[in-house]
């Protein structure tokens, strides 16, 4: 049985499931938000394996690898006998996906979700997946409550920090962030404006379009920038804007910056607080 639900076919199609989720004691998550929240509801004792973008808590990498979640192994889901399998939007190949279908295991996607409303919605139906609904409410009320907070505070923020997010950086060749992305949505929650907005998706970056950005800060992932941060800096555009010159260079976990899980409120707030470290 494969569910993807979308809107209030969503919730029906979920609390259909759940009328059986109670007895879902082998659960396959894939993709890291769902691995993640899986675990926050307390239900990380009734996982048997995960993907490979599920790396946190560090328990779940100690569970069975069954592949990346876009080139998921049928035979690595099937080997560890699951009844219920939790997926990220985008989880495949749809032939693995169809595979699946047919060895008749509850398949939920789970939507996928950059913002903050469908963050505390992607907990709930995690939650309605699991029969964990009273847990998943309290969890998405509380990630509400805590992205309010923030967006409050960002309201106050006279001029918004320009961020240029960076994919990566190898061999000075700068593969950045436009609109239309996770990195965009993030900067966006925590105050500030995406230093390039003329493209959709990630491109590289011409020296000429990283001096028109005049970026305030540089967003990375961890282990991407190189030398400690000293080598992305250095790049010849780069060191004349605003962020080169003031050594103004972030770097966050990828999981827990993009992931969109229920850390978000908490990577929001530290990223907030790495744009405005004089904010009162």
């Amino acid at each position: 049985m494969t569910i993807r639900p979308t809107g209030l076919a969503a919730a029906f199609a979920l609390l259909c499931l759940q009328l059986g989720a109670a007895a879902a004691e082998r659960v396959v998550a894939v993709g890291g938000s769902v691995t993640e929240t899986v675990f926050a509801l307390g239900a990380g004792d009734r996982l048997v394996a995960r993907d490979t973008t599920s790396t946190w808590p560090p328990d779940a990498e100690a569970l069975p690898d069954v592949g990346y979640v876009r080139r998921l192994s049928p035979e690595g889901v099937l080997s560890v006998a699951p009844d219920l399998i939790l997926a990220e939007e985008g989880a495949g190949p749809p032939e693995t996906v169809d595979l699946l279908a047919a060895a008749e295991i509850p398949f939920v996607t789970i939507p996928d979700a950059t913002d903050a409303e469908g963050v505390a919605r992607k907990v709930e139906a995690v939650g309605a997946a699991l029969g964990l609904d009273d847990r998943a409410a309290a969890l998405a009320a509380a990630i509400r409550a805590d992205m309010r907070a923030i967006r409050e505070r960002s309201e106050d923020i006279g001029e918004p920090a320009r961020v240029l997010f960076l994919l990566s950086a190898e061999g000075g060749r700068l593969m950045a962030s436009g609109s239309g992305t996770a990195a965009e949505s993030m900067i966006r929650l925590a105050g500030g404006e995406n230093a390039v907005t003329g493209f959709e998706g990630y491109k590289p970056l011409t020296d000429e379009a990283v001096l028109a950005a005049a970026p305030d800060v540089v967003l990375m992932m961890e282990g991407r920038a190189g030398h400690g941060g000293a080598g992305v800096l250095s790049h010849p555009a780069l060191a004349a804007t605003p962020a080169g010159r003031d050594g103004r260079l972030v770097e966050m976990d990828g999981l827990y910056l993009l992931g969109f899980g229920p850390r978000t409120a908490e990577a929001v707030a530290d990223l907030h607080a790495a744009l405005y470290p004089n904010e009162s």
